[in-house]
Parts: structure tokens; sequence; C-alpha cells
């Protein structure tokens, strides 16, 4: 005899795999992240005209990030890195990490372009777990679990901070710090010029023309004053070469005894005085 329940108890079970596999067609499937960036020509969201040169705007930028408790890295003339630790909770660590590069600008000399990007990665604590097994002779091997010590941080997440009002934050505040960074005017070229001076106006300049120095002794110095003051008064007849050595001689003779005269006359008074 055929049970009365069996058909329409067949029949449920036929059915709930249909239902199943209806409910599983039925949900979509996520959409990846990259379909939402869309690669347009406008006014990018990360990016920021100055009017100043790009060392000028990445030396803002870094003072900028460090005026607000970020580390930075090692500077590079166009690009500056700093991260940032947060901690929202005992077990969760929030690293903010910044990177902007700098390039000159597009239309004038003076101006540039700072691109900006920060990504957040989340961390939190994992503890983790190892189990003993201990053997006994009449209940066997018996396995428990012992929680180590060793804690360690998992990275959970990475992500881009969105645009918005974050980046307008930071741009404003390195185009306040572009108001304090020292700035350096260049010099035209037309305003510097250079000509070369010739020779001749530098050996005949009298900043640079040596004096002579004469030392003369005061006894051959006042004779040569009364001989030249004697030729002035009485002009003699030129003499020969063989007189005026001689009497060239005879000054010299009588300049240099009149000097050793004057010299041990002091000492021939101290030694007469007791």
């Amino acid at each position: 005899m055929q049970n009365p329940l069996a058909r329409p108890l067949f029949r449920l079970s036929l059915a709930l795999p249909l239902l199943a596999l209806a409910a599983c067609g039925g949900k979509a499937a996520p959409t990846p992240s990259y379909q939402a960036e869309m690669f347009t020509t406008g006014a990018s969201p990360f990016a920021r005209n100055y009017e100043a040169t790009s060392q000028e705007t990445c030396e803002a930028s870094r003072r900028a990030l460090l005026s607000q408790g970020y580390m930075t890295t090692m500077p590079q003339p166009d690009t500056v890195d700093a991260t940032k630790n947060f901690q929202p909770a005992a077990d969760t660590h929030v690293v903010v990490s910044f990177h902007v590069v700098c390039t000159p600008g597009e239309n004038a000399s003076n101006t540039s372009i700072a691109y900006v990007n920060a990504v957040q990665d989340g961390y939190t604590l994992k503890k983790s777990d190892t189990s003993a097994s201990v053997g006994l002779s009449v209940l066997g091997s018996l396995s428990l679990p012992i929680r180590s010590n060793s804690d360690s941080m998992v990275k959970i997440s990475s992500e881009t901070v969105p645009a918005g009002k974050f980046y307008d934050r930071f741009f404003s505040l390195v185009e306040h710090y572009l108001k304090t960074v020292p700035r350096s005017s260049p010099i035209p070229g037309e305003n510097v010029s250079s000509q070369a001076i010739a020779p001749s106006l530098i050996l005949n300049s009298p900043d640079l023309t040596p004096t002579p120095i004469v030392v003369q002794t005061p006894a051959a110095s006042s004779a040569a004053r009364a001989a030249v003051a004697a030729s002035a008064a009485s002009p003699a007849p030129v003499a020969s070469p063989a007189a005026v050595a001689s009497a060239v001689s005879a000054a010299s003779a009588t300049a240099v005894t009149a000097a050793t005269s004057s010299a041990s006359a002091p000492v021939a008074a101290s030694a007469a005085t007791p």
C-alpha cells in the first residue's frame, strides 16, 4: 500500500534544490572597485596648481606635513613622503602614508603642480594559540589549548583615502606655507654685463704703481743737502770724472767720521763720569 504522504514529500525534495539555485542565481556579483575610475581630462581632486616653483611647493608640503605631526623620510627635490600613526582602539592600529610629487607647471615657468595621494593601512591584534598533547596510560592522549604570549599586529586593510575635504585642507595649508618659504628671484640675463680691462690700463693705474723708498743716514743726508745748497748758490764748472769720484769718497768718509764721533761721544762721557 502506497503512503499518501510519500508523493508530496518527494515533490518537496525536488523543489528545494531548485529554490536554492534560483536564490543563488538572483544575487548579483559585486562590482569591482576599479570600474569606478573614469580617467577624465577635467580637474583632478588629487592635484592643485600653485604659483611657485616645484622645489618651493615641495618645501611648503614638507612643512605642512611636519606641522600636523607627520614624520617625513629623506626629502627629495620633487618628492615628499610622510607617515603618521593612529590608535583608534586597544587592538586596532592605523597608519596613514602621504605621498606628494611636485612637477613644473604647464603654462608659465614659475608655476608647479602638486599631486597628492594618501593611503590608510589598518592593523589588528592577532593572538596565536598553540595546543599541547599530554599522554596518559589510562585515558590516552589529551590535547589542551594553551595560549601563548606572542601576539602580533596583522594587516587587515589598505585603502586610498578618497578625494574630498581631507585633501582640500592639505592644499590650503600648503598655500599658507608657500607665503613663508624663502624664495630667490633670478637675475635677468640682460642686466648682467662684463668688460675686459686692457693690460696697459692695469700697468698705468696709479693705485698699482709702487712708491720708491729711500733710506739715508742723518749725516749723509745733511752733507748732501749742504752740497746741493752750495751748488745752487755758486754754480761751478763741470769737473772731470776723477774729481767727482774723489769728492764723493771724501764726502762719504766725512759722513762716516761724523757718525762715529757722534756715537762714541756719549760712551766717553759715561766712562769719565764716576
